[in-house]
């Protein structure tokens, strides 16, 4: 938001009340269109001691667990953008072969219909490679999406849980 009111301030000294506002606009319309479609993918640790998951990049010393790789996923995911999300996930797994992938759905408020066959497709490879796929902090609807899909039924009760402290 300090970005945006920098670029209104700019615009509107540089180019003129309405024309700087309308700049601004522009600007903060093509960050979220970035935002939305190249979405945060976060590994996250847990910070000693406590129930408090937060990202490793910025919390190098949190502790981990072997063989379990925990990734948040925040921002809606739909079919524009589930291919870039499952680019950032797969090379994680990759340099960590967990046998377990939690992904930590709760800031994740719409999961669209083509994206959630993704998801299904990807669970598929994952466990062919020996990786299950946990899903975790499902909000209402999302989670009553997926417990409607083929998904629902591959992972069961066992594999979705309501928040990571009791995934882990």
């Amino acid at each position: 938001e300090f970005c945006w009111a920098c670029a209104a301030f700019a615009g509107v000294v540089l180019l003129g009340t309405l024309r700087g506002i309308l700049a601004a606009i522009v600007f903060s319309l093509a960050s979220m269109g970035h935002q939305t479609f190249d979405p945060p993918v976060y590994v996250l640790g847990r910070q000693r001691g406590t129930h408090v998951f937060r990202p490793l990049s910025e919390n190098e010393d949190d502790e981990t667990f072997p063989g379990l790789l925990i990734m948040r996923l925040e921002h809606r995911i739909f079919f524009a953008n589930a291919e870039q999300i499952g680019d950032k996930i797969r090379p994680e797994i990759a340099a960590q072969q967990p046998r377990v992938l939690a992904l930590d759905l709760s800031g994740v408020p719409d999961l669209e219909y083509t994206a959630l066959n993704m998801l299904t497709k990807a669970e598929k490879r994952q466990h062919d490679r020996g990786v299950i796929i946990w899903l975790v902090g499902l909000n209402p609807d999302v989670l009553a999406m997926v417990q409607r899909s083929p998904l629902g039924e591959i992972l069961g009760h066992e594999r979705m849980f309501p928040n990571l402290e009791l995934a882990v």
